[in-house]
Formats: structure tokens, sequence, C-alpha cells
């Protein structure tokens, strides 16, 4: 299980399943209606009475993904067997195995991975699969998000709620990494198991990767979270080209600003985050950057916290150059333009 700070952040199961699989089908092509807010009254187009037809059309290409001690989700991204999950699930594993919804388990590979989106491939021992279709675009707040996965090892789980949010970042989350900026916010539940499984629209389209929650002890109700299927796309789509996936790299660690930060280096507020370190002879070392100076925003955005920083760093591409407000450790103030680079292959 991936653990976010205070939060049981990851969705992997170390549970195992007796349930009988539903049988699959071939996965229609999805329909051309708009995404609704879900109708409590059982009908309309959107409404809860759309989950049974969604979960018919995209069930038979959500996967289970079996590791040694636990279990994860997938989603078929190619009907010859390639299959979109969590990197965090088959993290460690070279093989794994993959169970389909109509009861077929076969031998999967895990050809690629990247960390800093959390998402994998898994080249599964098994052709003629029906492969999910995903949306491009993100969905409306308040509009039906239908969540299928193995929740605790339980096959072909399905859970069903609104789009609760956009761009989420999970607070806290920058000390263990950058995929859990920029996400969906779901009240739909999510639990251990479901992670790399599917968030689907009315229209029967993947919008979100299912990635981490918030669990009742940290106080949370319905709090779970998507990688948006534009972003899974994309990286997919590098992944199975070349083998990774790019990113734009500042080369320094953003770390958040305490009380006794603050005090300690005369700021007047907590807001914007430090820079705890620097990649030698990296983009921010090259630019100027110091350790001890406080970026404040990027391009305009406010860099309220380290997670702000990353979101930030998520929508530009490497060659890109970017504008930062910096507060330097003698006390001045000044913008500093940094050229980001790719992200190299052993930085996170």
């Amino acid at each position: 299980m991936l653990v976010v700070v205070l939060l049981a952040g990851g969705c992997t199961s170390d549970g195992t399943s007796t349930a009988t699989s539903a049988p699959a089908s071939s996965a229609p092509a999805p329909t051309d209606r708009a995404a609704a807010a879900p109708d409590t009254a059982q009908n309309g187009a959107g409404g809860w009475a759309e989950v049974p037809r969604i979960v018919a059309e995209v069930a038979p290409s959500v996967v289970t993904v079996i590791v040694p001690g636990g279990n994860g989700s997938g989603v078929v991204y190619t009907a010859d067997g390639l299959i979109l999950t969590n990197e965090h699930v088959v993290r460690g594993n070279r093989t794994v195995q993959v169970a389909f919804a109509d009861g077929q388990r076969v031998d999967g590979v895990v050809t690629a991975v990247d960390e800093v989106t959390d998402l994998a491939l898994v080249q599964a021992d098994r052709r003629d699969l029906p492969p999910a279709q995903f949306a491009t675009e993100l969905p409306e707040v308040g509009t039906l998000a239908v969540v299928i996965g193995s929740p605790l090892g339980f096959q072909n789980t399905v859970t069903a709620g609104i789009i609760s949010g956009l761009h989420r970042e999970i607070p806290g989350s920058a000390a263990q990494g950058q995929s859990l900026v920029d996400l969906i916010q779901t009240d739909a539940p999510i639990s251990p198991g479901n992670s790399g499984g599917a968030v689907v629209g009315s229209d029967a389209r993947v919008v979100g990767i299912s990635e981490a929650y918030i669990p009742p002890q940290a106080g949370a109700v319905a709090l779970g979270f998507a990688i948006p299927a534009a972003t899974a796309v994309d990286v997919a789509e590098q992944l199975r080209t070349t083998g990774r996936a790019r990113h734009a790299f500042a080369g320094l660690v953003p770390a958040p600003i305490t009380p006794q930060v603050a005090q300690q280096l005369g700021l007047d507020s907590t807001e914007g985050v430090i820079v705890a370190g620097l990649a030698e002879g990296g983009p921010a070392a090259r630019a100027g950057l110091r350790p001890g100076d406080v970026i404040r925003s990027v391009d305009d955005e406010s860099t309220s916290t380290p997670e702000d920083f990353l979101s930030a760093l998520r929508q530009q591409q490497p060659g890109d150059t970017v504008t930062l407000n910096v507060r330097r450790v003698d006390g001045s103030d000044g913008e500093v333009p940094v050229t980001l680079t790719d992200r190299p292959a052993t930085s996170r």
C-alpha cells in the first residue's frame, strides 16, 4: 500500500479473493452522450440508473493484477494484452499474474514503469481483449463516477459516486515523489486493491486511473483520487514506444516552510517553498538558485506548498523556460528564469 504521510494513500491489497468473476463480453463502442450529474431518482442520462449499463460495457476491460503478497487492478489498454496499471502495484516485480473478468488468469510481464506518474505497463499473455475507451478531456465536477477494480481482492467490484474536484494535490505527498499531484477527486469509494483500476464517466469512457485514498482514521469521508485519463494515455504511449516517459526537471528539492524555518529566515509567512537541495549542474543550479532560497510562484502561479510546485512542473515540458519568483537567502527578491530539462532516469 502506498502510504502518504498520515494517509494510507495507495490501493494495493494483500487480500485474496474467492469471489466468482463476472462473465466477459465484448465492449460496445462508447456513446456520445455527454456526462450529467448523478440522478438519485434512478432515471435520466448520467444518473444512477446508468451504472449497470456502464459496468456491462467497461467491466470486461478491467483486470486484477496479482503480485506476491497482494493485488491491484489494471485496465486493458490494447487488444493484444497490454495492461495499464499503477507502478506501485507492480513495484519490485518483473512478472505478475493477470486475472480477467471472465475468470481466466494468465502470466504477465512488466514492460515499462514511470515512478513520476505512478503508471506501468504489463504485457499479459492473452489476445483479442476489449480495450477500454479513454476520455481526452477532464470530467466536469458533479458528474457521475463509477469505480471498477479489485478492492481487498474482491474482483470486479463496482462503487459509484460523483467527481468531487479536479487538479487536487495530496498535502505532504511531495516528500515521497511527484505522483500525487494534479489528480481527480471522487467520493466513489476507493479501497486497497483498487489501484490501477478504472474511474469511468457516464459515457463509459475511463476518466481516470484509481491512485489513492485518504482513510477514515485520518478523518476523511469518501476521499479518493485518480490520475486523469489524458495523463495516463500520454505516459502509456511514451512507455509503449520508448520504454520511458519524459518529464520536466528543475533540479531542486522543494520543501515546506515551517513556522520555525520562517522565523529562522526572517520570513513574514510560511507561504512558498524553500529550496532544500540542488542537483549539481542541474537547471536550478545553472540559473543561480541556492539552498535556502524561497520560491513563491512559477510563471505567476502561486506555489504555497511543495505539491503546488510539483503540480506547476507537471504542466511543463523539457526545454520549456519558466520564471520563478524568488526570495533570496540574503533577503532580496527577484525573478529567475529556469530552463527545464528532461528528468534523469535516476531522479524521482
